[in-house]
């Protein structure tokens, strides 16, 4: 599997928007927290956050998408931190929250919490 410690380059890389420039923030902290077990992957025709094969965070259309137990998922959408993700299909998903802009703030949280939600037991 590939790595996620790629180098940033140093300022806004040309080319991104403000999301991707957070996303790639995002991607580069959780691979200086939890290094080699995470790698990035295609997934759902984006580029995906992923820890053993399994995808836990995404960027689609300028939003991060988390997979979360469903009640979770509740939760954050009645609170109105965003919705229920339907992966451009029109049916929304149970367990992957769009995050809504506003709680941007709250993308490094969201990404651990899915991390931990989707990552395997221990033996």
């Amino acid at each position: 599997m590939r790595g996620l410690r790629r180098p940033l380059p140093a300022g806004r890389p040309a080319g991104l928007n403000d999301a991707e420039v957070r996303y790639a923030a995002l991607r580069a902290a959780l691979a200086a927290r939890h290094g080699p077990i995470l790698s990035e992957m295609k997934g759902f025709g984006a580029s995906a956050l992923s820890i053993d094969g399994r995808i836990f965070a995404l960027l689609s259309r300028g939003r991060l998408v988390v997979k979360l137990p469903a009640a979770r998922v509740d939760a954050l959408a009645t609170a109105g931190w965003g919705e229920r993700w339907d992966m451009h299909r029109g049916r929304p998903a149970k367990e992957w929250f769009s995050v809504h802009p506003d709680h941007e703030a709250e993308w490094t949280h969201l990404a651990e919490e899915a991390l931990r939600f989707v990552a395997p037991s221990p033996s």
